[in-house]
């Protein structure tokens, strides 16, 4: 069976069977990660995985789960940051408008 090595940052080394090795792919390279739990510490532990990492954990047995980052997170933004008053605020004007309950309501024209 493949023994993988990795490092936890609080017990310095440790030993993986490719099962308990998550790996996760993404099209957006940077964000590319593996993950494990710590048998001395049981804390997850997640590190990056670059084209070399995934390589080998892929040629060891390890499964990639594959996603696609959503183009519309790679876009500029412009403006101001949320605030935790602006979500807030939102909040409360959806608590206190009824115009999407009044729409849910009403009856559906027909053709």
């Amino acid at each position: 069976m493949t023994t993988i090595k990795a490092s936890c940052p609080s017990c310095g080394e440790v030993e993986l069977t490719p099962a308990e090795v998550a790996l996760v792919v993404c099209s957006h390279a940077p964000l590319s990660y593996y993950a494990f739990r710590c048998g001395t510490c049981t804390e997850e532990i997640r590190k990056p995985a670059d084209d070399h990492v995934v390589a080998l954990l892929v040629s060891g047995g390890v499964p990639a789960q594959v996603w696609e980052l959503p183009a519309e997170a790679l876009e500029p933004r412009s403006g101001p940051r949320l605030t935790y008053d602006d979500l807030l605020d939102f909040a409360l004007q959806l608590g206190g408008c009824d115009t999407l309950a009044a729409l849910a309501d009403a009856p559906v024209a027909s053709s």
